[in-house]
C-alpha cells in the first residue's frame, strides 16, 4: 500500500486530492500535515500532524520527523508556498517527489518571469510591466489605460485589481505595499479557461481543459476574483490545447509533474496564458475525478514509476459540456450544460406566459 504525505491537508484543494485517491481502485495510506490546527481538524487522512509554517526554520526538520515516523514514500504539496520551499529542499526530504526541476518551479511561481518567457517564445500575452515606482505605473497607464494589477507571487488572485483610473491604481499599490512585487498588465476580459496536465520526463500523460463559469463570492471582492470557482465546464478546444502545450514547453522543454495552465480570453476571443500553477492541481480537480478522470491517482502512479491507467485519449478524454457546481457548506453537483439550458428554457416559457394572462387562467 502506497504511503502518501499530503501538505495543507485540511485545505479544500488537498481534501479534493485525498477524496480522489479514496475513489481510486487501489488503497492508500494517507498522512496529512497542516500548519493551521483548525484546518488540520478537517483532514481526511489516516494520520494528521501539525507542522510549522513553511517559512519557519523548524519546518523542514519537523517534516523530516514525520517522514521518518510514518514511513511516507511520496510527498504531495498543494500550497504554493510549501511547494516553493520543498522544491528547493527536495534532496533532504528522504522520499519521492513529483516536480519539475527547481528552476521551472521558481519560474512558474513568478508570474512576471513566466510572462517574459512566453513573450520571448512569441506567445500572445498581454503587455505587462513590473512596477518598481509610481512612474512605471503612470507610464503604463498612459499607454494602455485599462489595466490589471496583481502580485507576481501568490494564489487565489492575490492583489488583483482592475481599473482605468491612475490615481486609484496608485492607491491600490500603495495599500498593498506592492512596489517591486506587483505588475500592471493590459486588461483582457473576465473570461478564462484552465488546462490541467500531467507529464513524465517530457511525455504528456494526460490533459483536460475546463472553463470557469463564475467565481463563488465574486461580488465581494474589488476584482471579482476570489480564487473559488463556483461553476466550471469541461471543454475541448484545439486552440487552448495548442497554446497550453506551447506555454508549458516555453518554460520547460522536458516537463515533469503537474502543470496547470491558466489562460484569459482577450477582446478577439484568443486565450492568453497568464500563469502556470506548478506541481499541484487546481482546487476543483475532484470535478474530473467524479466525471471519470482521476488525475491525482494518475499522478501518484506516475510518481511511483508505474504505468498510467489506459485512457481513450491523452488530451481532453472527458466529454465537453460536463458542469461542476460547488459552494460553501454544500456538496458539489456534477451535471451538464443540457440541464442548465432546460432550466433557462423553462423560465423563458414562464415569462412568455406572463405576457398572456388569458393563457395562464386557462
Amino acid at each position: 500500500m502506497k504511503r502518501v504525505l499530503i501538505t495543507g491537508a485540511g485545505g479544500t484543494p488537498a481534501l479534493n486530492f485525498t477524496r480522489s485517491l479514496r475513489m481510486a481502485d487501489e488503497p492508500f495510506y494517507l498522512i496529512g500535515v497542516d500548519s493551521n490546527n483548525h484546518y488540520l481538524a478537517r483532514a481526511e487522512t489516516e494520520e494528521a500532524h501539525l507542522v510549522p509554517r513553511a517559512n519557519d526554520p523548524d519546518y523542514l526538520p519537523v517534516i523530516q520527523q514525520v517522514v521518518r515516523e510514518t514511513a511516507a514514500e511520496l510527498i504531495f504539496a498543494q500550497p504554493d508556498v510549501e511547494i516553493a520551499v520543498l522544491s528547493e529542499l527536495r534532496d533532504e526530504l528522504g522520499l519521492r517527489t513529483f516536480w519539475p526541476d527547481r528552476q521551472t518551479v521558481a519560474i512558474c511561481q513568478d508570474k512576471f518571469a513566466t510572462y517574459r518567457f512566453w513573450a520571448q517564445a512569441g506567445l500572445r500575452v498581454p503587455e505587462t510591466k513590473m512596477l518598481h515606482t509610481p512612474d512605471d505605473l503612470e507610464a503604463f497607464m498612459r499607454e494602455h489605460g485599462d489595466c490589471w494589477l496583481r502580485a507576481t507571487v501568490g494564489a487565489a488572485g492575490k492583489g488583483s485589481f482592475h481599473t482605468s483610473d491612475a490615481e486609484q491604481a496608485r492607491a491600490w499599490i500603495d495599500f498593498n505595499k506592492g512596489w517591486g512585487s506587483f505588475t500592471a498588465a493590459r486588461y483582457l476580459s473576465p473570461h478564462s479557461v484552465t488546462w490541467q496536465s500531467i507529464w513524465r520526463h517530457g511525455e504528456l500523460i494526460v490533459a483536460q481543459g475546463r472553463k470557469r463559469l463564475y467565481w463563488e463570492f465574486g461580488d465581494r471582492t474589488p476584482s471579482g476574483i476570489t480564487g473559488i470557482t463556483g461553476g466550471a465546464v469541461t471543454v475541448s478546444d484545439p486552440l487552448v490545447d495548442d497554446l497550453s502545450l506551447r506555454a508549458i514547453r516555453a518554460v520547460d522543454q522536458k516537463p515533469h509533474g503537474i502543470f496547470s495552465v491558466d489562460l484569459t480570453y482577450d477582446a478577439s476571443g484568443v486565450p492568453n496564458p497568464t500563469e502556470i500553477n506548478i506541481g499541484r492541481f487546481f482546487t476543483t480537480h475532484l470535478f474530473f475525478t467524479a466525471a471519470g478522470l482521476n488525475m491525482p491517482h494518475i499522478a501518484v502512479r506516475v510518481a511511483f514509476d508505474e504505468e498510467a491507467p489506459p485512457l481513450a485519449q491523452r488530451i481532453n478524454p472527458l466529454p465537453a459540456g460536463l458542469v461542476w457546481i460547488r459552494g460553501m457548506d454544500k456538496d458539489p453537483v456534477l451535471t451538464d450544460t443540457a440541464m442548465l439550458q432546460r432550466s433557462e428554457e423553462e423560465l423563458r416559457s414562464r415569462r412568455a406566459n406572463l405576457a398572456q394572462p388569458d393563457a395562464i387562467r386557462a
